[in-house]
């Protein structure tokens, strides 16, 4: 990078980026958090994230954290807010700028700091560092309101999935329950689910047709204004 022909004199905020790393493990909804081996909120849960680069922008800041704790280059990922508490951090004045991605657990491959991450399921999260409590609030929040607008949820599940495994998304991420005939016959209505000529074989005998997420049905859909309501 060339350097600054210009400076600004006076004080100014540095700028982070912190990641919140959505994954489902088939039953709840769970985030993956660092433990923080520095001061200040040393041994304390935190978000993947860290200070910009002076050659990046803040989606290729972002995407460098979620990199090197899942593995993972294209993931879903999406900005929700800024945070800019004037104490948030004791170090200095910062402001970060947050996303939250959304990942197949399965498909995480631990960075190299693989010792001090874990997973939590969203109702067991500890305290967080810094002002993460806000920030996790904030990002389960955004995601509760886009699944109602984008089919975002189908980033959690394989690609391979049946309609059980769609139910036990939704209600992990809106924490609520469905009857499960109302909410097959609300998802087979949308038109945008691909039902295969596969099976998976349950409980007492019984089989579970496997579906598919019909990426162009959704597209044609969300021209004319798409919202799923429950």
């Amino acid at each position: 990078m060339e350097e600054l022909k210009y400076h600004y004199k006076y004080p100014h905020p540095c700028v982070t980026t912190d990641c919140v790393i959505f994954g489902f493990d088939g039953t709840k909804l769970n985030v993956l958090l660092i433990e923080r081996g520095i001061e200040p909120f040393k041994g304390r849960w935190a978000f993947p994230g860290g200070f910009l680069k002076m050659d990046e922008t803040a989606l290729q800041g972002a995407k460098r954290e979620l990199k090197e704790e899942t593995g993972l280059e294209d993931a879903y990922i999406h900005q929700f807010h800024a945070f800019s508490g004037v104490d948030r951090d004791p170090r200095e004045r910062v402001i970060t700028i947050a996303y939250f991605a959304l990942v197949r657990i399965s498909e995480v491959k631990a960075g190299d700091d693989a010792a001090k991450a874990q997973w939590f399921p969203l109702d067991k999260v500890p305290s967080l560092a810094f002002d993460h409590d806000l920030i996790l609030r904030e990002a389960t929040n955004e995601l509760r309101r886009q699944i109602h607008f984008e089919p975002i949820g189908f980033e959690l599940l394989p690609e391979k999935f049946t309609m059980t495994q769609l139910q036990h998304l939704y209600e992990a991420i809106l924490s609520v329950k469905f009857d499960r005939r109302n909410f097959c016959n609300k998802m087979l209505k949308l038109g945008i689910l691909t039902q295969l000529d596969e099976t998976l074989p349950m409980p007492n005998k019984k089989i579970a047709f496997l579906y598919k997420f019909n990426p162009e049905s959704y597209n044609e859909m969300k021209e004319k204004g798409f919202r799923l309501e429950f």
